[in-house]
């Protein structure tokens, strides 16, 4: 397995410097972000660490030389946005800067882009299926075309006022994930895993690993401290943030001993990205820095 962190959480970085960073703390590898440039409403979204717009080889090859003068390599490119929203316009704005995250994966070499399937968070997954039938297998067909793998992550989005109640990223389940894979059988189609999103949902985040081994395309280490009082008191129709918090990979609730134990038996050998998105480290590009580097040290015992 290759150690890394995902890009989002050092947005005022250039790519240099977050390359740098990742070679001097022991680092191998880091999934960069690559949203259109300027000012996104949502956390973690806005950061571009490769953009996409009018890449070319050129392009590619200044990002390459910048990886190998550090000796890291790209995990994925990551682009997490809601290409099934209710508003078509906005849907197709989204999948278009997909294809051409994609379209870059191959011009750098790297093999899998990371992103969310979608969802109108006011209709129920049936009623969401049509649009991803329309949507989803074209994409995955032009993945297939340029050798790159798309890996969803099993984040619900389903954390503020806004998202609620559906949340805006349908595959947050194993019975959506079966259903998905049945309906685009391609071996181009996979997970981004990320075991936090199952505790605060109340399921089993080993199950999963076992099942879908063949789906682990990438994976993120997240952890997640679901607090039980908050939750008795407000039970689990309030918006999840009201009872649970992201934190540091040990730091809650994810047993990574156990984590990295089924990831070995199943024989993953890919990518694991630290994502961070613990408030309590995110007062300054120093305290985010020390959050990458304490995550890392602390998985670094359970990894082969």
């Amino acid at each position: 397995m290759q150690l890394g962190f995902v890009s989002a959480i050092l947005p005022d970085f250039s790519l240099e410097e977050v390359a740098r960073f990742a070679a001097q703390n022991g680092f191998a590898t880091v999934e960069l972000m690559c949203w259109p440039i300027g000012k996104a409403e949502r956390r973690y979204a806005g950061v571009t660490h490769v953009d996409v717009v009018n890449f070319d080889k050129a392009k590619a090859a200044q990002v390459n030389r910048t990886m190998a003068e550090t000796d890291i390599s790209i995990s994925g490119l990551g682009y997490y946005p809601n290409p099934l929203t209710p508003d078509r316009a906005e849907g197709e704005v989204y999948i278009e800067h997909i294809r051409q995250v994609i379209l870059a994966a191959e011009l750098l070499g790297v093999g899998v882009v990371n992103t969310f399937i979608g969802r109108d968070w006011t209709k129920s997954v049936d009623d969401n299926w049509p649009r991803f039938l329309e949507v989803w297998p074209p994409v995955i067909r032009f993945a297939e075309d340029h050798g790159v793998k798309i890996g969803i992550e099993n984040c619900p989005m389903a954390f503020s006022a806004d998202e609620w109640p559906g949340g805006k990223n349908l595959a947050h389940t194993p019975a959506i994930w079966r259903r998905m894979f049945e309906a685009i059988p391609s071996d181009s189609f996979g997970l981004n895993y990320d075991p936090s999103h199952m505790i605060w949902q109340q399921m089993d985040y080993l199950k999963p690993l076992r099942e879908f081994r063949s789906k682990l395309f990438h994976v993120h280490a997240k952890d997640v401290r679901v607090d039980k009082h908050r939750l008795d008191d407000v039970g689990i129709m309030a918006t999840p943030l009201e009872f649970h918090v992201p934190k540091l990979p040990g730091l809650g609730d994810v047993d990574w001993g156990q984590f990295f134990s089924v990831l070995t038996d199943v024989g993953y050998r890919g990518p694991v990205c630290i994502e961070v998105e613990d408030r309590a480290y995110e007062d300054s590009g120093e305290r985010r820095f020390a959050s990458i580097v304490q995550s890392g040290r602390y998985l670094k015992n359970f990894m082969p």
